[in-house]
């Protein structure tokens, strides 16, 4: 018992005890490879969300530590990602100018707060809520989000001072307004940055395998290319001096050593102002964590507990607050890295971590000549796998309902912002799962030729009876639907006259609730006073105990309760 309550309380506890030396070298060599990936990923993103770069790397060392001990998935790699970072520049960018000391005072208390509501939502169990972020909806406004990404990466892929806010038509407006304003070094740096890092991902593992090297060593290299590329074009950088000679932008002093502790200030008026946006950024970094989590937990058979997902992330993201670090969740390439690269246990997220504190203890100075033009392209590389418009073109096909959702989210990131376009996105989900319930399908159904199998009229060769209509509903029963039903019962036995029952067939009913328990008992008293009787066949146990417990069936009479289709056919000399 002793046991099961500490790994609830600390799933690291079970692996730990159970780890095996020969994953060791999995971990170690996972880690290795995600760390970096994760040193120039985490310092662009860094910059994406307004701050400086160390904080990108301040929260890569604690936050994936405690999720380590705290998180329920094996693989998940936590730290800064695209999308929750734009998240947090569009939630600062009213409060502070980017970069400055109240801003980055806030990033703390955003993140505090984004820790908080996660740890809420696990310890009540709230993870079910993620259920109502649809797949349509997270797609679409990931894709949306990604553009925006790129977009508000042109100041430093051109060398333009292109107003900090702009919508993506006001940016490019700007940019072909200010042809001469470009830095020609920065473009250059720029191209360069963007051909190498598709050159890489694209092409060195097909030209690796012609010269017949080991598959294993490609996949490590292409990981390794950010890297590389932030290697030689700081150096180039810092061998020619751009930034003094051709006024390049380099990220510049970058202090060393292991992140301060920092204390998010209590300030009333700034918690109540971000408390909207850190509920935001806590959900869409639950869903996008838990969804990577599973499917990698699933390659493995392992499984993972999404209310513990929470706490890990909650843990995660308080322990960024307290280290000078910004919001974190899982990472969705960084964590198919992790995964990959041969990644166990947590131990692989805890030798990254290791690697990027040694990396901010003695390596910083090196990054002073990194052309933030170079970062710029790192993170526009990392988001053109999250523009999805082969899930529009699908959903287009099989669901126009999930194909609006996707449109509406996408366009309203687009014009009105990242916070808006997910609350629209959340709205539609609902406003369509609404519909979508209050909609049900609903079929006459016949007997197929001497069997005892009933199917629908307008899909099967079925024979009826004129004086009998059978009826099934293929969805429970409840206060949104029931008037659909009830509707479409009164006018089936108005166009046929000669029907004197009605068998309501509850083989899909899984519950009734008390609102259409009550339209039930009006319809049964409405058909009777056409003359025509109620019957009731196949209805499931849990529902007829519910039904037992009230007088319906007592009103319900003449009208009979059927164990199957088949017998009230018979019983009403349907045969």
């Amino acid at each position: 018992m002793r046991t099961a309550a500490i790994e609830n309380l600390l799933p690291a506890y079970k692996w730990m005890r159970e780890y095996r030396f020969q994953d060791f070298p999995g971990d170690l060599t996972a880690g290795i490879i995600t760390a970096i990936l994760l040193v120039p990923q985490a310092m662009a993103y860094s910059i994406l969300a307004g701050l400086p770069p160390e904080v990108g790397l301040y929260a890569s060392i604690a936050p994936p530590i405690l999720y380590a001990l705290f998180g329920s998935s094996r693989a998940l790699a936590v730290g800064p990602v695209a999308v929750a970072s734009l998240m947090v520049a569009s939630a600062l960018g009213t409060i502070a100018v980017p970069k400055s000391p109240d801003y980055i005072a806030s990033a703390l208390i955003l993140a505090v707060l984004t820790g908080i509501f996660l740890i809420f939502m696990g310890v009540a169990k709230l993870g079910f809520l993620a259920n109502f972020l649809s797949h349509p909806v997270m797609s679409g406004f990931t894709s949306a989000a990604a553009i925006v990404i790129a977009f508000s990466q042109l100041n430093h892929l051109l060398g333009l001072n292109i107003p900090r806010g702009s919508r993506i038509d006001e940016a490019v407006l700007y940019v072909f307004s200010h042809p001469g304003d470009a830095n020609l070094t920065t473009v250059t740096v720029s191209a360069a940055g963007l051909i190498l890092l598709l050159f890489l991902r694209w092409y060195l593992n097909p030209l690796l395998d012609r010269f017949g090297l080991h598959s294993g060593v490609g996949n490590a290299l292409v990981k390794a290319g950010p890297m590389f590329v932030v290697i030689l074009m700081t150096f180039l950088s810092a061998k020619m001096l751009w930034n003094e000679t051709a006024g390049l932008v380099v990220v510049g002093d970058i202090p060393a050593g292991l992140p301060p502790l920092t204390i998010p200030a209590f300030d009333v008026g700034v918690w109540t102002h971000l408390s909207a946006s850190a509920a935001l950024i806590a959900l869409v970094s639950f869903v996008e964590s838990v969804a990577i989590a599973r499917v990698l937990a699933s390659r493995r058979r392992q499984k993972i507990d999404v209310n513990q997902e929470l706490v890990g992330l909650g843990v995660a993201n308080i322990g960024a607050a307290f280290t000078g670090g910004s919001p974190v969740c899982g990472g969705f390439s960084r964590s198919v890295v992790n995964f990959s690269a041969g990644a166990n246990t947590q131990l692989a997220a805890i030798f990254t971590a290791i690697l990027i504190a040694l990396s901010v203890l003695f390596f910083t100075p090196l990054f002073y000549y990194l052309p933030q033009a170079v970062l710029a392209a790192i993170i526009i590389i990392a988001v053109l796998g999250l523009v999805d418009l082969k899930a529009l073109r699908v959903n287009w096909l099989y669901s126009k309902s999930d194909a609006a959702a996707w449109i509406v989210t996408f366009a309203v990131v687009m014009v009105e912002g990242i916070e808006l376009g997910i609350v629209a996105g959340i709205l539609v989900s609902i406003v369509l799962f609404l519909w979508r319930s209050s909609q049900p399908h609903i079929a006459v159904v016949g007997r197929v030729g001497g069997s005892e199998h009933f199917r629908n009229v307008k899909r099967h060769k079925v024979q009826t009876c004129p004086h009998v209509l059978a009826i099934r509903v293929d969805e429970s029963l409840f206060f949104a639907n029931t008037r659909s039903f009830e509707n479409y019962v009164l006018s089936a036995v108005v166009d046929q006259p000669e029907v004197k029952h009605v068998v309501f067939i509850c083989s899909a009913i899984n519950a009734i609730d008390g609102s259409a328990l009550e339209s039930l008992e009006q319809l049964v008293s409405d058909l009777r006073s056409a003359s025509v009787t109620f019957h009731l066949a196949e209805v499931k146990g849990p529902v007829m105990d519910r039904l037992e417990k009230t007088d319906f069936l007592e009103h319900l009479k003449p009208g009979n309760v059927f164990l199957s289709t088949h017998d009230a056919f018979v019983a009403l000399d349907c045969t």
